[in-house]
């Protein structure tokens, strides 16, 4: 065997093992301080109110920066994208795990969140270019879609154990070692970028700016309603103003298009009905589910009573059906479609969080009140992500694979952020005393969260156009087959 072969061999096996450590990091950090959030708040003096921002600034920045990573990956090249964005992301997480100080914290996982968003759509374009449509790419997505899935639920686990174990601040100081082997292997797992960066033209900054500005206005403005009320001067204001900043960021894209310019989004890439249901579907989706993670480990430990750690491998029951929902999903995706996949997964994600809101109660129990539900929910969930990945980059040019990638991020990660601003004003609302009431409060959210849940599955039966295989068959030009042969 010549040196090519084995150097070609060798980045095949290390590739899609480097891909699924993105996808697992990124979602594993939006979910790990969950659970630490009691601690952190007592040891850094967080107000109640503002202790949600842990989450939100990592979900913030990384949602509104994802269509810039992306973007950046296509004209600047994937690994030196990869590479920036797990340098940016270690640094921010040591920063994070020294943080004295509410506002260091704060900004530590805002700059994570920068990180992420560098990282995330570099994944997802890479499967798409490197693995040829069918059982190769269902197999590569279905991992893809289980390391997010799996991220998350285990960040939960994690973060229970570790906070018990060694302290709040361990949640971020784990990710400083695995940064480090990841880079490590990266310039022998990911093919090199064939041009020099300065060659190709300049990503597209003010898009990037009215996009982050815009959706965390938005934010804001949802979350400061549990102070000031709906109907309020300042929450009015300041959702006025994201929707200002959200309409002028649609019209630069517009006119960057128009004048042959880099768009941070070409907004006629959701002309392709596949890429626009994908990216709804995945809003409401995760505006659900992030949410019911956040809620469930309030309940476990604000209610049920479970330590860190108890509470932490309680979500085991949800990788589980994770895992058994994406294996479902990659050996019938390309049976029954992607379309077909969405509307079940939806519907039993709908079902799980519905059984959520009727079994919380001060009185529940894990086998009651946690273990069916979380069953049911994650097979659903886990059903929907080689869907998603398909749909989402369905007739898109291999010029353009970090754009829709970055356009399916952001509606993932913006819907988290919007949807646990809006279901914690919703539990508020409905909160009354002690643990009983706590308990009210958390099934009036996870009743939201099943709507969301439906009302995803209506979008994709609705916009999604087709059962998901002539997509397939009509899209772009066949790339090169997996190094690996995956």
């Amino acid at each position: 065997m010549t040196h090519s072969a084995t150097t070609g061999a060798a980045r095949g096996s290390l590739l899609l093992p480097v891909l699924l450590t993105v996808q697992f990091l990124v979602s594993l950090d939006v979910s790990v301080v969950n659970i630490a959030l009691p601690d952190v708040g007592r040891d850094l003096g967080f107000a109640p109110e503002s202790l949600t921002w842990v989450v939100n600034a990592y979900a913030l920045a990384f949602g509104g920066l994802l269509m810039l990573g992306g973007r950046l990956a296509d004209l600047m090249g994937r690994r030196r994208t990869l590479v920036a964005g797990f340098v940016v992301f270690g640094a921010a997480s040591l920063a994070g795990g020294l943080a004295q100080s509410p506002a260091q914290l704060v900004a530590a996982r805002a700059v994570q969140g920068a990180g992420a968003a560098a990282l995330a759509p570099v994944a997802l374009a890479l499967i798409t270019v490197h693995y040829t449509e069918g059982r190769a790419r269902a197999r590569a997505l279905g991992l893809w879609g289980a390391s997010g899935a799996l991220g998350g639920a285990v960040g939960v686990m994690a973060g229970g154990l570790l906070t018990d174990w060694a302290g709040w601040r361990s949640v971020m100081l784990i990710n400083v070692p695995v940064v480090l082997a990841a880079l490590a292997v990266t310039g022998s797992g990911v093919p090199a970028d064939r041009r020099a960066a300065s060659s190709g033209p300049r990503p597209d900054v003010v898009g990037a700016l009215l996009v982050t500005a815009g959706t965390s206005a938005l934010v804001l403005g949802l979350v400061r309603t549990e102070s000031h009320g709906w109907g309020s001067v300042s929450t009015l204001s300041t959702l006025a103003a994201a929707v200002v900043l959200l309409v002028v960021f649609c019209a630069v894209e517009i006119r960057g298009e128009r004048r042959a310019r880099q768009p941070l989004l070409r907004l006629g890439l959701l002309a392709h009905r596949p890429v626009l249901a994908a990216n709804v579907f995945a809003l409401l989706m995760s505006a659900g589910q992030f949410a019911a993670f956040y809620f469930t480990s309030l309940y476990l430990q604000e209610v049920m009573a479970y330590e860190p750690t108890r509470a932490g491998v309680a979500f085991l029951p949800f990788c589980v059906g994770v895992v058994v929902g994406t294996v479902v999903a990659t050996r019938t995706v390309g049976r029954v479609g992607a379309r077909v996949l969405l509307v079940t997964g939806g519907l039993l994600g709908a079902a799980g969080f519905a059984w959520f809101a009727l079994a919380v109660g001060a009185g529940g129990t894990f086998v009651g009140s946690v273990l069916g539900p979380s069953l049911v929910a994650s097979v659903g969930i886990g059903l929907c992500f080689v869907p998603l990945g398909t749909s989402a980059t369905s007739g898109v040019a291999p010029g353009e694979t970090g754009m829709a990638s970055g356009l399916l991020n952001s509606s993932r990660q913006l819907g988290g952020s919007i949807g646990l601003a809006v279901l914690v004003a919703v539990a508020a609302s409905a909160t009354g005393p002690g643990r009983a009431g706590l308990a009210d409060g958390y099934g009036a959210a996870f009743a939201v969260a099943a709507a969301l849940l439906a009302a995803a599955a209506v979008a994709a039966g609705l916009l999604h156009g087709g059962a998901g295989r002539a997509e397939d068959a009509h899209a772009r030009p066949r790339q090169r087959s997996s190094p690996s042969g995956v």
